[in-house]
């Protein structure tokens, strides 16, 4: 055990201003999140990912931060792009149609703008702690199981509730829309290739694309390396 101060933090492979800024912004975003969504919002994708980002921060732990990346990175880069093609007046897929939507407050929607940058705070946690091969079967895990929930428990698309923020559709369990289920199969069915498709197409790619571009493990006192 040393008591070099400049080793234990050398020993650090991310600074201590990311954390307080990041532990700063879930510090805010959380209670302004409950009170315009409501608590079922957190059960997002991108917003489990903000939680596990949280702790990665804090341990240091690839594991976590390679899990969320996994689940998040592409369809936020796809949130980026439809965030700007909205911008110039096209519209690709609708995710980012909220963000203009004045019943929602703007303060609601300028932290909602995380959607851009998370990804890009994900590879570079990636590169800084290694990315654990483990995430892909743990963030699988994970989504399947908050996809049962939101598809059994939570408002279908088209739900009137007395908070006209409050989410429906979590996760597109029901389809793309947030007006009506979708209707070219039966909603189980729909469910099914949800499960079946966001691997195939989401996370499986991601996830053999970080495990060609980062190590294992990037040891704590080595720095962040990419293969080419």
């Amino acid at each position: 055990m040393t008591n070099d101060p400049s080793k234990e933090v050398a020993a650090r492979r991310l600074p201590l201003w990311l954390k307080l800024t990041y532990t700063a912004f879930v510090g805010v975003m959380v209670p302004v999140y409950w009170r315009t969504y409501g608590p079922t919002n957190f059960l997002y994708f991108c917003d489990i990912a903000v939680f596990l980002t949280l702790l990665a921060v804090w341990t240091e732990n690839a594991l976590l931060a390679s899990t969320a990346a996994v689940g998040i990175v592409l369809p936020q880069l796809l949130w980026v792009v439809d965030l700007g093609a909205h911008l110039l007046g096209l519209k690709i897929t609708g995710m980012s149609d909220y963000m203009f939507d004045s019943k929602i407050p703007a303060f609601t929607r300028g932290i909602s703008l995380f959607h851009g940058w998370l990804p890009f705070l994900l590879l570079y946690l990636v590169c800084r702690l290694g990315y654990d091969r483990r995430a892909w079967p743990c963030w699988l895990a994970l989504a399947w199981a908050l996809m049962l929930i939101c598809y059994f428990w939570l408002p279908k698309p088209g739900t009137k509730l007395p908070n006209p923020n409050q989410p429906v559709n979590i996760n597109y369990v029901y389809g793309l829309s947030d007006a009506a289920p979708q209707p070219w199969m039966p909603a189980w069915a729909w469910l099914l290739t949800a499960m079946i498709g966001m691997p195939l197409l989401l996370w499986w790619p991601a996830h053999l694309a970080f495990s060609r571009w980062w190590p294992a493990a990037t040891p704590a006192n080595e720095p962040c390396r990419f293969v080419i």
